[in-house]
């Protein structure tokens, strides 16, 4: 790993040392939407590594399944099905399944999204849809789906959303996404506050650079080392810490906790000087080394 001389890299425990019990999440179900692949499929881990029987679901049957495996080895209960989050009958349903599976799902990780690089001005209508209404509405309708039921059972339970740390700034080729995660961090605060009397926890997490297979920096031709100088914190993100601090949301440990958005990205988010580097025109950035065209 490549890191400026006055960075002291502070390293995570090792996957299998989750920072908390083994047992903690004995006898729940969590259901994790796009928990096949990437950072859900961190979430749906570190909710098994925890003791809690895992429900994925995603898009794609197959790519559940091959996440379900995964965690089938971590031994512990695991259902995979197919969902499109943005239809209301299809969350039901989901919901239906999982529970006929497992039983009643008392917890919830709130992952499904899209993304892909783009300067705003190339978005089309379609393009915009298809990125905001996976995270936007498949965010609330899997988030009503789950309050409803633990109302109607007049039982508490916890939600964590996958939001990101450039809700507050974007950044060029991202207007998409970037609305999209603004909106679940705000309607985070606000299902909290609607939740709270029925005992219904909701946090989320404003995750920083954790690359991996499924993401653009993970993906680069130059690896993740030009990353690593930007970074106070001297490195980008080990995608289990992602997972662990998800599934700690939902613990006991964060029982007073809720309508939070926690920021995880190692202090990249901070401004780090009183005078900024020069101002790069987005389709200048597009066009170069770290960019998608």
């Amino acid at each position: 790993m490549s890191v400026s001389a006055h960075h002291i890299v502070a390293t995570p425990p090792p996957f299998d040392a989750p920072p908390y019990p083994a047992d903690i999440f004995a006898g729940q179900v969590v259901l994790v939407t796009g928990g096949g692949s990437g950072m859900g499929l961190a979430m749906a881990k570190a909710f098994a590594q925890g003791g809690a029987k895992v429900a994925v679901m995603g898009r794609s049957l197959e790519r559940a399944r091959d996440g379900a495996a995964e965690i089938a080895a971590l031994g512990v209960p695991v259902h995979a099905m197919s969902c499109d989050v943005r239809l209301p009958e299809a969350v039901a349903a989901a919901f239906d399944e999982a529970e006929e599976a497992l039983g009643p799902v008392g917890l919830l990780a709130n992952n499904a999204g899209a993304n892909f690089p783009v300067l705003a001005e190339n978005i089309s209508a379609n393009a915009w849809a298809a990125v905001t209404r996976i995270a936007i509405d498949g965010t609330f309708l899997c988030s009503a789906e789950f309050a409803r039921r633990r109302i109607a059972r007049g039982e508490g339970g916890a939600i964590v959303v996958n939001s990101a740390q450039y809700i507050w700034t974007g950044f060029p080729g991202d207007a998409h996404s970037a609305a999209a995660k603004t909106a679940q961090a705000t309607m985070t605060k606000k299902l909290a506050a609607d939740w709270a009397p029925h005992g219904i926890r909701v946090n989320a997490v404003a995750a920083g650079f954790f690359p991996h297979a499924d993401s653009v920096s993970g993906r680069r031709d130059e690896g993740i080392e030009p990353l690593q100088g930007m970074i106070p914190a001297g490195r980008t993100g080990s995608i289990w810490e992602f997972g662990w601090l998800s599934a700690m949301t939902c613990t006991p440990l964060f029982g007073g906790m809720t309508g939070q958005v926690i920021v995880q990205d190692g202090g990249e988010s901070l401004r780090r000087s009183l005078i900024m580097p020069d101002f790069i025109p987005p389709r200048e950035r597009a066009d170069g080394p770290w960019g998608w065209q």
